[in-house]
């Protein structure tokens, strides 16, 4: 794990780099692109369905007209589109350990970005905010391709300051989220590329038009949590004050706040995690489009993994 604080996000992400290449030439084993099945395909004809084809390709429409099933036959783009979207909460800003989930976040958005450049894939990314970040409503930089644009625009995601921590936060970051889909379709991402969500995922509704999206773009999810998330605070982490608050500082409300170490506290904690977990599912109902890592895991290795499993799912 790096310090992205320290030295200048280009610097951060060259050491980032032999990482990368050093899992796409011995982990990954040149497999990375059929991680992404169907991915990059675009429709060619429609054929007569022969035994063996996937069914999962039948142009229901062709075969109820002819009477004989036909089948939808795709060649294989020569490179993939991927779309980091970065969605910035004030609630990211929040760590219990070294590191904040922001800050950890950002490296695995910068992984995902110099994974796309080694495997000479185009690379863009979108950054929304609930501020907007001096009347903004995001910042998007449309997929580019070779290993020096990438590089700025991963550079220039990681040099975006974090949301500011205002009162309103909280309505400001919902608000911020049933945009997206608008951003997303206003940036005239092809057809069929791969967009991955980056962001807290706190229990809040769906964007507007989330169903459409997924049909149009393979949409994946990707989380970091904090240790205090997923579990409440153990009462060694209350020191002495077993039966005592723990001051901690909330990003939302922009000040310390106390936490109790009590039943109800607990009760309440686990309901939120609950909540969240569920509205999670709901937006990445497929288990394998969806990463969720802890602040302590290595990111690299946590990517790894999770393209590892897509594989053999694709296989």
């Amino acid at each position: 794990m790096l310090d992205i604080k320290k030295g200048s996000p280009i610097g951060v992400l060259r050491r980032l780099e032999w990482r990368v290449r050093h899992a796409v030439e011995n982990v990954l084993s040149g497999e990375y692109r059929s991680a992404f099945r169907g991915r990059g395909m675009e429709f060619d004809q429609v054929v007569r369905y022969e035994f063996g084809d996937d069914v999962r390709d039948i142009d229901w429409n062709v075969t109820a007209r002819l009477g004989e099933p036909y089948r939808k036959k795709f060649v294989e783009e020569r490179e993939l589109t991927l779309l980091v979207l970065f969605e910035d909460t004030p609630s990211l800003n929040f760590g219990s350990g070294a590191q904040t989930k922001r800050e950890a976040l950002l490296e695995l958005a910068g992984l995902l970005m110099l994974l796309g450049a080694v495997n000479r894939d185009r690379v863009g990314f979108i950054h929304t905010a609930p501020d907007g970040h001096g009347g903004e409503a995001h910042t998007f930089r449309p997929p580019v391709r070779g290993r020096g644009a990438i590089l700025h625009h991963a550079a220039q995601l990681l040099s975006i300051p974090p949301p500011a921590m205002t009162s309103p936060a909280e309505t400001k970051a919902e608000t911020a989220r049933q945009r997206l889909t608008t951003i997303i379709k206003g940036s005239a991402t092809p057809r069929h590329s791969i967009v991955v969500w980056l962001g807290d995922f706190a229990p809040r509704a769906q964007p507007e038009g989330w169903p459409a999206l997924c049909r149009r773009y393979q949409m994946m999810g990707f989380r970091v949590d904090d240790p205090w998330e997923r579990q409440f605070p153990t009462d060694a982490a209350f020191g002495s004050l077993v039966d005592g608050p723990l001051a901690a500082y909330d990003p939302l409300a922009g000040r310390l706040v106390t936490l109790e170490n009590s039943a109800a506290a607990r009760a309440a904690h686990a309901t939120w995690v609950r909540q969240r977990e569920d509205a999670w599912a709901a937006l990445f109902p497929i288990a394998h489009n969806r990463l969720v890592l802890s602040t302590e895991d290595d990111r690299l290795d946590a990517l790894v993994r999770f393209f590892q499993k897509r594989m053999q799912l694709a296989r």
